[in-house]
Order: structure tokens, then C-alpha cells, then sequence
């Protein structure tokens, strides 16, 4: 519950005055790293192995596990996601 909690995607919810682009942005990055995440676990890859997966620093691994999600750009998750075999499809929904 506590990473629910902290999670980008709620503290957009909740954050008043967030444009609504900003917010879709915040979305999909938390869900990126969420699904990244996964990769990891799943793997069951320490962060040493995972950033040589993924082509990033042991210490952006780190970040990633931790939901700084502050620290990557939405274009650099899809290049980590692609970088271990996932493949990203965008579904645009009425609001």
C-alpha cells in the first residue's frame, strides 16, 4: 500500500493544478518503471545484473527500483524496456 501511495500516478491524481497532459505523461512513466520493475523481479536479477540488461548504471537501476520517477524521461524507460525484450503499445481512450 505504501508504494500505492507514493506512486507518481496518485500524487498526480491528487496534486491540483496538473494539466491533464502532464498527468498522462506521470502515468505512463509510473507504469513503465512499474512494468520494468517486474522485468527485474521476475529475472530475479541483482541491480548489478540488471543494469548490464538494461545498459544503464548500477546506480539508475537503483532509481528505477526505488519509483524515482523523477529521474527518467519517458523516452529513455521505452529504450529500457525495449532493451529487455518488451514491446510498448500506445491505446488512446476517450477520458
Amino acid at each position: 500500500m505504501k508504494e500505492l501511495l507514493s506512486s507518481p500516478r496518485v500524487a498526480a491524481l491528487a496534486a491540483p493544478g496538473i494539466p491533464p497532459e502532464e498527468a498522462a505523461v506521470l502515468d505512463m512513466r509510473a507504469d513503465l518503471m512499474a512494468k520494468l520493475r517486474c522485468v527485474i523481479a521476475e529475472h530475479g536479477w541483482t541491480q548489478q545484473q540488471a543494469s548490464a540488461h538494461l545498459g544503464i548504471s548500477q546506480s539508475r537501476v537503483s532509481d528505477l527500483v526505488r519509483g524515482k520517477c523523477d529521474k527518467f524521461r519517458l523516452d529513455m524507460l521505452i529504450k529500457l524496456a525495449a532493451r529487455v525484450g518488451q514491446r510498448l503499445y500506445l491505446v488512446l481512450e476517450a477520458a
